[in-house]
C-alpha cells in the first residue's frame, strides 16, 4: 500500500511515517503545498493523508485536485481544527475520513486499513481469488490453506494486483508502487520481472495455476475468478 503523508510539522510527520513505515506500508512525505501538488501529479498513491493548514497553500486545495485527477485515492484529513465547517468542507470535496489532532497513531493505523478494506475489497480484511487468500490485516497470504511466506515486495505486488483484477498493469506502476520516489533509480525493470519470478514460483509450488499473465510489452495482470 503506497502512501502520502502531507504535514507541515516535521516532527508529526516523521512519526506518522515511522508508524506507517513499521506497518510495512510505503509512505513519501511533503511538508507544504507545492511539493504535495507536484507529487499528486506525478504519482499515485493509495491513500493520502492530508493536513489542512499547509505553507503555501490549503490541503483543501489538494484534495479537490486529487479527486479531479484520481478518484480512487482513499483521502484522510488530519488537522488541528475541528470545527464542524472545516471537517464538511473536506468531506465534501471527496475525503473519506477526519482525524482531529492530537491522535494516537493505533487509531490513524486502524482508519487507513478500514478505508482501504472499504475501497478496495468491500470493507472484507478476507480476499480470495482462485486458489489464492490475502489477510490484509495481518499480511499473510495462503494457496490452497497453506500460508506462503512472501517478502515485502512480493506481498505488495500481490496487494497490488488483488486490488486491480482483470487489469492490465504497467511495469512502471508496478515499480512505482515498490520503490516510490526511488524507481528513478532504476535503470531498468528486472528487478520487477525477478520479484514476480519468485511470487509464481511460490504460488505455483502449491499446484495451482499461475494467476499472473504476462502481456507482452506492456506488463501483467490477476487473470483467475473472484471466488
Amino acid at each position: 500500500m503506497k502512501v502520502l503523508i502531507v504535514e507541515d510539522n516535521l516532527t508529526l510527520l516523521d512519526s506518522i511515517s515511522s508508524s506507517l513505515i513499521g506497518e510495512k506500508f510505503l509512505c513519501e512525505t511533503s511538508a507544504d503545498f507545492d511539493t504535495a501538488h507536484e507529487k499528486i501529479f506525478l504519482y499515485e498513491y493509495d491513500i493520502v493523508i492530508v493536513d489542512i493548514n499547509l505553507p503555501g497553500g490549503s490541503g483543501l486545495e489538494i484534495i479537490r485536485e486529487l479527486k479531479k485527477n484520481n478518484s480512487k485515492t482513499g483521502v484522510i484529513v488530519v488537522s488541528a481544527r475541528d470545527s464542524l465547517d472545516n471537517k464538511v468542507e473536506g468531506l465534501e470535496l471527496g475525503a473519506d475520513d477526519y482525524i482531529t489532532k492530537p491522535f494516537e497513531m493505533v487509531e490513524l493505523i486502524a482508519r487507513i486499513k478500514a478505508l482501504m478494506r472499504r475501497r478496495n475489497f468491500a470493507g472484507n480484511s478476507n480476499i480470495s481469488y482462485g486458489d489464492i487468500t490475502i489477510i490484509t490485516d495481518s499480511r499473510e497470504v495462503f494457496v490452497k490453506n497453506e500460508k506462503i511466506e512472501l517478502t515485502k515486495s512480493e506481498y505488495n505486488i500481490l496487494l497490488f494486483f488483488f486490488s486491480n483484477p482483470q487489469r492490465v498493469i504497467t511495469k512502471e506502476s508496478i515499480a512505482e508502487h515498490i520503490w516510490g520516489d526511488n524507481m528513478d533509480l532504476a535503470d531498468s525493470f528486472d528487478f520487477i520481472y525477478s520479484h514476480i519470478k519468485n511470487l509464481r514460483k511460490k504460488i505455483t509450488a502449491h499446484h495451482t495455476p499461475d494467476p499472473i499473465k504476462a502481456v507482452y510489452g506492456i506488463g501483467y495482470k490477476l487473470d483467475i475468478p473472484l471466488k
